[in-house]
């Protein structure tokens, strides 16, 4: 049984954290490669929120959003 655990924490350490290692030491020379990872995230959020608001502006415009608080059967 501990050989099992042995070889599960070889291939996290071994394997898929190699990855986060060489991010690691890209930090010391280039902080923003090194964080490119969550400047992606970050753009497709601003872009999710943009879209979004764009949508909800067309249907406020439309007439079809019903802003009253009994909207949901769960708020009356």
């Amino acid at each position: 049984m501990k050989a099992f655990f042995e070889g599960f924490a070889s291939l996290f350490v071994d394997f898929l954290f190699k990855p986060f290692d060489w991010l690691r030491e890209l930090e010391l020379t280039n902080w923003w490669i090194a964080n490119i990872i969550n400047w992606v995230f970050i753009i497709i959020c601003i872009v999710a929120m943009v879209y979004w608001t764009k949508k909800l502006n067309i249907f406020k415009s439309n007439g079809e959003d019903n802003d009253d608080t009994t909207a949901h059967s769960f708020l009356g």
